[in-house]
């Protein structure tokens, strides 16, 4: 295993009490997991690995892949758990293939704090079903989606629009409510349509946005004003009047119908 960070160690400590042997590497001054083996140098890491996970940032993806690919057995899973977009997975696809090593790119679904192990996760990629072949029995719920390198990964990173974004506008909302002495009411508000929502309630957004285009774009102008007024950068709010300006003359996407949710816990 690449990477004894937050997430790395609690998968390390967890592949090791269901009984995986686990070998560890990070050139960090981190504590090493429970049951982890940790080495001095990568190559002690990999030597006699049938799988390695790197769990690193995606900027220090391919340096993981890198560091020691030449000690890491022939036909080996290679699986990279990092958020990076679909052109870095596709080479470092291409980088563990020249060494004979089965690639899997792996998406992580939900916070790996509090599940560990059983953080539900996407792969696809040449190495994806043996991954999911070897790490499904130990308690980790790897679907392999089949497909090449960056699939999963854009899977999540598209995912990660909506659920990142909603968080930065609740948090742009509260600030300017916090100023206008509402919070506690925006807050029971917002919590109660969130509470309330439900497919339908997500495609109304949707496809009412294009016949009430105007009209919402001069309320979100409004909001922007309101929002500055209360000492409020409206980061947020300005980049909807303008996606809403768009809207006028950009068609929407077309939404499955009826909806058919998969969801995922936390983001």
């Amino acid at each position: 295993m690449f990477g004894l960070g937050e997430a790395g160690s609690l998968l390390g400590a967890d592949l090791a009490a269901a009984g995986a042997a686990v070998d560890g590497y990070d050139p960090a001054d981190v504590a090493t997991p429970p049951g982890v083996r940790r080495h001095a140098q990568p190559d002690g890491a990999v030597a006699s690995a049938d799988v390695v996970l790197s769990v690193t940032a995606a900027a220090d993806a391919e340096v993981a892949l890198s560091q020691a690919i030449g000690a890491i057995p022939a036909e080996a899973v290679y699986a990279d758990l990092s958020t990076a977009p679909a052109s870095l997975q596709a080479r470092l696809g291409g980088l563990a293939a020249g060494h004979g090593l089965a690639f899997a790119d792996v998406a992580l679904m939900a916070p790996v704090p509090g599940r560990g192990i059983g953080t539900p996760a996407l792969a696809s990629g040449p190495g994806a079903g043996r991954l999911a072949a070897m790490l499904v029995p130990l308690g980790m719920p790897v679907t392999d989606i089949g497909g090449e390198p960056g699939l999963a990964s854009s899977r999540k990173l598209l995912r990660s629009v909506m659920m990142k974004g909603l968080a930065a506008v609740v948090i742009e909302a509260m600030q300017g409510a916090e100023q206008a002495g509402c919070e506690h009411w925006l807050w029971g508000n917002l919590v109660g349509e969130i509470t309330a929502a439900d497919g339908d309630f997500l495609a109304r957004l949707v496809r009412g946005t294009a016949p009430h285009a105007l009209r919402r774009m001069h309320e979100m102008e409004a909001s922007a004003e309101l929002l500055a007024e209360l000492g409020v950068d409206p980061v947020m709010t300005r980049s909807t009047v303008e996606s809403l300006r768009r809207a006028v003359d950009t068609p929407l996407p077309n939404l499955p119908d009826p909806p058919h949710p998969v969801r995922q816990a936390g983001s």
